[in-house]
């Protein structure tokens, strides 16, 4: 019986359920489909379409040393996706259709509509577990339902783990070769632009060089990632977030690795480790939120009291964030960043967020888009989930009170500058006391070429504040 194998968010050969599922079962066909009005409608950013683009090129040559030919189509958006899979199973005459499960509203309703369809046709589908650790559902409360809190899913998931590791799958066996050719891999897709060389060669193609760099981080920097990995200007997070999000390297594979370098404790041993374990199961926790509350990845707060937050239409404000000109430095360093690189640092991913919706009162709906659209690693969850943690709307958030001073957290984790001089070169011949609040020194040579601060904290801080309590008084 001849399998097709339907490529996503899952650009590898290694450890790939759904590929060694497909081989194992018969002669297989792989096919991705290019869907740019899609992407367009779900803010992927450029960068990340050409990094899918130029791994699914090193996935093809990988396949085709399988003798898995790799087929090219187009779609324009995911209304035609079951009836394009229904045709290239026609014509190849492939009985069955293999996939690795993904978990947003939009997407579990595409694989329901090509279920319905093939099966209609005689054609059998069946789904993987790959992205998670644990299939949604699996991981419950005692009365049954999805964990709210992270805490507590942790040590649920934490228990599981300790019973029994879900094992990393080798690379399957070539098949005998297929009388099929594989259609060349487009460098491009319409509607997106090229990033610049600048960003291409931050983030190279391929899972031998995730498997390398993965390798490097817990060698070199896993032991302590608990002390470095809040701080911007030194290379102390492990920056897999990218090849993550596309599938080039599997969560279990990163979960194996650090309990080979931590002798397999899970919660014991080296800090370093554990915590970045603790951050493989955020993401973990907010992709069974997107099941569990479908409401989150349908532009709704999680907590539902908070859509009548007043929140403000300020778009002269929007857009100086936006293109880091804030006059608040770290804010403004990290916004460069991202648009740069096509990624933000962690901590100041939360920085940015909550000066956003709470110093400036404007909805994280309109952070979540613009991420989205800048991010080589944007992903639903993990950028939904972080956006509504920062302003208070979410599972498991920052207290509504908690409000990170963009000043003191420059000090705190960029103390001599180092990050703030890297993005704004208008500061470089400021010291490392001024160089955090231009505004605040007084020299005849300032910064001149630096903005003034776009916002009062202290008054803006009273502001969101206020508008918090007001809420909470307006409940029943």
């Amino acid at each position: 019986m001849s399998q097709l194998l339907w490529l996503r968010t899952d650009l590898r050969t290694s450890d790939n359920p759904a590929l060694c599922a497909a081989m194992a079962a018969g002669p297989t066909v792989a096919l991705y489909l290019i869907t740019p009005g899609q992407w367009l409608a779900h803010d992927d950013a450029p960068c990340k379409v050409d990094f899918w683009l130029r791994n699914l090129a090193q996935l093809s040559a990988q396949l085709q040393a399988l003798n898995v030919p790799v087929l090219i189509r187009e779609v324009d958006d995911w209304q035609a996706v079951p009836e394009m899979l229904l045709t290239v199973c026609r014509e190849h005459q492939l009985q069955r259709v293999h996939y690795n499960d993904e978990y947003g509203v939009n997407e579990q309703r595409r694989d329901q509509a090509v279920t319905t369809r093939l099966e209609n046709a005689g054609i059998s589908v069946l789904g993987h577990l790959d992205r998670l650790l644990f299939a949604p559902g699996s991981v419950l409360t005692q009365s049954g339902s999805y964990f709210k809190v992270f805490g507590q899913f942790r040590r649920a998931c934490l228990a599981r783990l300790s019973m029994s590791l879900p094992p990393c799958k080798g690379v399957p066996a070539a098949q005998l070769p297929m009388h099929i050719s594989s259609d060349p891999v487009p460098g491009e897709a319409s509607g997106f632009a090229r990033p610049s060389d600048y960003l291409r060669a931050l983030w190279p193609a391929g899972e031998a060089f995730a498997q390398r760099r993965l390798a490097s981080f817990v060698e070199d920097d896993l032991n302590q990632y608990h002390h470095r990995r809040d701080l911007p200007a030194e290379p102390g997070t492990s920056q897999l977030s990218p090849y993550l999000a596309a599938g080039v390297i599997s969560i279990r594979q990163c979960l194996h690795a650090a309990l080979g370098y931590n002798q397999g404790e899970l919660d014991s041993g080296s800090t370093g480790a554990t915590t970045w374990i603790n951050e493989l199961l955020w993401r973990e926790f907010y992709n069974h939120i997107l099941v569990g509350y479908p409401r989150v990845s349908m532009h709704r707060a999680f907590r539902a009291e908070t859509e009548a937050l007043p929140w403000r239409r300020a778009s002269n404000e929007l857009k100086a964030w936006q293109e880091g000109r804030t006059g608040f430095p770290i804010i403004d360093a990290a916004m460069r960043q991202l648009k740069a690189t096509g990624w933000m640092h962690n901590r100041l991913r939360m920085v940015v967020a909550m000066f956003l919706s709470k110093n400036l009162l404007i909805d994280w709906r309109e952070g979540e888009r613009w991420f989205m659209r800048q991010l080589i690693d944007g992903d639903l969850a993990a950028n939904n989930g972080g956006w509504q943690w920062s302003a208070s709307t979410g599972t498991d958030s920052v207290p509504y009170f908690r409000l990170f001073n963009p000043i003191s957290q420059s000090q705190r984790f960029d103390p001599d500058g180092q990050f703030l001089r890297r993005w704004l070169p208008e500061l470089q011949h400021l010291n490392k006391s001024d160089v955090h609040n231009p505004s605040a020194q007084r020299s005849l040579f300032g910064a001149a070429d630096y903005p003034k601060p776009i916002v009062d904290l202290g008054e803006t801080r009273a502001r969101a504040l206020a508008a918090f309590r007001n809420l909470a008084e307006l409940r029943p």
